[in-house]
């Protein structure tokens, strides 16, 4: 799939005050700034145009704007997230989604799902079932999917420790290539899934798990800094990376792919 566009929103000043499980200690806002101006930077590099939110201080988890919204070339799904202090994020971002002019749907209650969860591969999408999406909105979201000609299908990765969302270990690079974190017997159940298995693999090595997390932008493939085995990887498979340095997103279980909404 060929992006054109990404809908971006820096940290707010108490991005601190957010969600995190990580205990990797406080982030360093003015650090995360930066980090964030230098992954927008990438993005536009990739031939991206971006639409650039000002942060929003009402959300301290609102930069991480991939979680309100699932995207696909004839629609918008707005979602519903799983954690209660972000279900106000989604307003923050409908009128920038709507200029894109594609046919709208909504998670609704009882249903949640965070966007972090969702991951297409081609024409198929796994939907993560995690501590934010339940079933009831994986359910919504695979009739939204149907109707716009994806398959889908549920992967259940609440019994997997250190992950917050699908994506925090799962990403999908494209044309037989799938990018899965090195999660030893969890990741060796999810790597033999049909949906899976059907591509080749790139196993990020154990040390690295933070790789598990990557973004595939028009021939090139954003990568976390600090990993070199998997940056290794990544372009003996053929991929240019473009490395960038997340460090003050992690401390709040944020990833690359967190940080964007790309169409």
């Amino acid at each position: 799939m060929q992006f054109t566009r990404a809908i971006v929103r820096p940290p707010a000043p108490n991005f601190a005050d957010g969600l995190t499980s990580a205990e990797l200690g406080v982030p360093d806002v003015a650090l995360a700034l930066v980090q964030h101006e230098a992954y927008c930077e990438a993005l536009e590099r990739c031939g991206l145009a971006l639409t650039r939110l000002p942060a929003d201080d009402r959300f301290p988890d609102s930069t991480f704007v991939e979680d309100t919204a699932v995207l696909t070339p004839k629609s918008v799904v707005f979602t519903r997230p799983g954690a209660e202090s972000r279900r106000g994020e989604v307003e923050g971002v409908r009128s920038a989604i709507r200029t894109l002019g594609r046919r709208e749907r909504e998670i609704m209650a009882p249903g949640t799902v965070d966007g972090g969860d969702i991951c297409e591969a081609g024409s198929h999408v796994l939907i993560g079932i995690s501590h934010r999406t339940n079933e009831d909105g994986g359910r919504q979201l695979a009739a939204f999917l149907a109707e716009d000609g994806f398959t889908s299908s549920f992967v259940d990765i609440r019994a997997v420790p250190s992950i917050l969302h699908l994506k925090s270990g799962l990403s999908w690079l494209g044309e037989n290539a799938l990018h899965a974190a090195g999660w030893l017997l969890t990741i060796e159940a999810l790597a033999m899934m049909p949906e899976v298995a059907r591509f080749d693999q790139i196993r990020v090595p154990s040390k690295e798990e933070y790789g598990g997390n990557a973004v595939r932008v028009n021939g090139h493939v954003l990568l976390a800094e600090g990993l070199p085995h998997t940056a290794e990887l990544v372009r003996a498979a053929g991929y240019d990376v473009i490395t960038i340095s997340m460090s003050e997103f992690r401390k709040m279980d944020g990833g690359l792919s967190c940080l964007s909404l790309r169409c």
